[in-house]
């Protein structure tokens, strides 16, 4: 393996268990805004369809098709209606609230803390997400994962999005390394590693759920727990 000396994690799906901390809220807010009392849908129908619209909006964010403030004020509207409400019964400040909580939720993948506990000593640690600025500092304080890095890049404060190469250039260029230097690790393939690939930064590609998909070319490693990166480090 090569001799690294800075590594770039993305947060959300990587670190910061996003799933299991939005879940969490959602059962909140469901409960919160009284979404029952419509009798059109449970609390996991609420969940399972806000999952399946968050993730195509990311999707549309991620390719620059839409913009933050549409991605945050209609991922509920969308939901909902698309769970039978109407958009005038779509409860007022439900976004905001979900805003407000989430982020501070604490949940981090297994071995996340031992990882970096191991890897902090013998290298530069970084994030680059393409999260905002707001919720990821809030996210990364509240986990307790703040002590453990140098810079937290988001794709707000840099004016670029992973897979843009412009933002692990940017990176690159506050921490004053050259990319082959660096280990990028993340859980989106297209985001993380093509993005990282173009910036000639070699890639780890966290794939807990062992997904398999037809890709042109492979990362430069793949692991499916956080703690193999010991293993590899």
């Amino acid at each position: 393996m090569k001799t690294y000396t800075h590594i770039l994690f993305d947060l959300d799906h990587t670190l910061w268990d996003f799933e299991k901390n939005s879940e969490e809220t959602l059962y909140t807010l469901y409960e919160q805004f009284e979404l029952a009392s419509f009798g059109k849908f449970d609390s996991n129908s609420f969940y399972r369809k806000y999952k399946f619209v968050n993730t195509r909006l990311w999707d549309l964010y991620n390719k620059g098709q839409i913009k933050q403030a549409e991605l945050r004020e209609s991922r509920f509207l969308k939901t909902l209606t698309g769970l039978g409400l109407e958009p005038h019964e779509v409860p007022q400040g439900i976004s905001e609230a979900y805003l407000d909580l989430c982020p501070t939720k604490t949940a981090v993948f297994p071995f996340a803390f031992e990882v970096l506990d191991y890897l902090q000593p013998k290298y530069g640690l970084h994030i680059l997400t393409n999260g905002f600025k707001d919720a990821q500092h809030v996210k990364i304080t509240a986990s307790k994962l703040h002590s453990y890095f140098r810079e937290v890049v988001t794709s707000d404060c840099c004016g670029f999005k992973k897979p843009d190469r412009r933002m692990f250039e940017y990176l690159l260029d506050r921490i004053s390394v050259k990319p082959e230097n660096c280990l990028m690790v993340g859980d989106n393939y297209e985001c993380d590693i093509e993005g990282a690939r173009d910036a000639g930064i070699d890639q780890v590609f966290f794939n807990p759920e062992k997904i398999k998909k037809r890709r042109s070319l492979k990362p430069t490693y793949e692991i499916h727990c956080l703690s193999q990166l010991k293993e590899m480090l």
